[in-house]
């Protein structure tokens, strides 16, 4: 991943179509992704034209400089170390990054085929790697030496479709999902650790984990580094929190620094209800392209964050907002692009908190 963790690039000479096909493509996908779009490779252009406030305070030496009106914002800054940060904040919102350009960096690429058919040899000669597919003007037949998928570049719908599968194949398979017990709370109203308690012949710790493994790869439990020796009895792998005084969202983050290309399906160690029905919903209808999936409470209207999926791509806005002094998991899915589950049964997801609740 360089921009985006769903990313492709549609690499040609200038003349081969690349803009045409990216507009005919994004026609037929926006309907179902939101889509995000990076032109390289153009020649100079001009936001801040000469005259205007922007170009006259970057003159002046800002090295950054946002503008914008009721409609749209844009970012005016240099070529520095930033930008690469910079341009994954911008597209994080979007479901998918098209690319058009940048044939010299490590993406994935649809490779526009021109009519002389010049651009074929800086792929003998290994100069374009990972091309995924050929866009080719003619006889998709004449292209067969070359051992890649070959599309014609007038059968727009081919590929857009090929473009969904390759993005949902390819990018997904790395993306395991991993699972993490809240354990870190201090059981304060409860009075006793409720990670310990037993509603069934196993504590919580144990209980939640057997419901995790069913859809994890692996489970881990999230608590505070005094809390580590009495939990690791149990046999179950421990990350403790790096991430001090911050709540649920310190867990999360310390998991999210451990595994940081993995998704997380995070539950609380207080929730006696869960059961392997809700725990298999939340996984089957999970959405890799948001930030994260997470049922909404049909009765408060409310998100519940301790009981959902968090995928890779939250990590560096979950990060601006711990140091913007926002530490609600709560707030973040409330503002953020997800996967919105509808909860019916609101009891399968009760917490206790306290000896009357339970």
């Amino acid at each position: 991943m360089l921009f985006h963790p769903f990313e492709i690039a549609f690499c040609g000479y200038s003349g081969s179509g690349k803009t045409t096909l990216i507009e005919g493509v994004v026609r037929l996908l926006s309907a179902k992704y939101s889509i995000a779009y990076y032109k390289h490779g153009c020649h100079q252009f001009t936001v801040d034209r000469e005259g205007k406030d922007s170009w006259i305070v970057r003159q002046a030496g800002a090295a950054a400089v946002m503008i914008s009106d009721p409609e749209k914002k844009a970012v005016i800054t240099g070529h520095d170390l930033s930008s690469r940060l910079l341009e994954q904040y911008v597209f994080s919102d979007a479901d998918l990054l098209l690319v058009e350009g940048l044939k010299e960096l490590p993406l994935p690429k649809l490779l526009l085929v021109d009519a002389e058919h010049r651009i074929l040899e800086l792929v003998s000669k290994g100069t374009i790697t990972n091309v995924v597919a050929l866009i080719v003007p003619d006889d998709p037949s004449f292209y067969s030496a070359f051992s890649l998928p070959i599309l014609h570049r007038e059968s727009i719908s081919d590929v857009a479709a090929f473009l969904e599968t390759f993005l949902l194949a390819h990018s997904l398979k790395e993306n395991t999902l991993h699972g993490l017990i809240l354990a870190g709370g201090r059981s304060s109203r409860m009075g006793r650790d409720k990670a310990l308690i037993k509603y069934y012949s196993e504590n919580q710790l144990l209980h939640t984990a057997a419901l995790l493994q069913l859809q994890c790869q692996k489970v881990f439990v999230s608590c505070r580094e005094e809390q580590a020796e009495t939990y690791c009895r149990f046999g179950i792998p421990i990350i403790t929190d790096a991430y001090l005084g911050i709540g649920p969202l310190g867990g999360l983050l310390s998991a999210q620094q451990a595994w940081p290309d993995n998704g997380w399906l995070v539950a609380a160690c207080d929730l006696p209800f869960l059961d392997e029905a809700i725990v298999r919903n939340l996984c089957s209808h999970r959405n890799q392209m948001r930030f994260a999936t997470a049922f909404r409470n049909s009765q408060s209207g409310s998100f519940e964050p301790l009981f959902a999926c968090y995928e890779p791509k939250s990590r560096s806005r979950l990060i601006l907002r711990h140091l913007e002094g926002n530490n609600s998991l709560a707030a973040f899915l409330d503002e953020s692009r997800i996967e919105e589950l509808t909860l019916q049964n609101c009891d399968v997801l009760k917490n206790i908190n306290d000896p009357e609740g339970r």
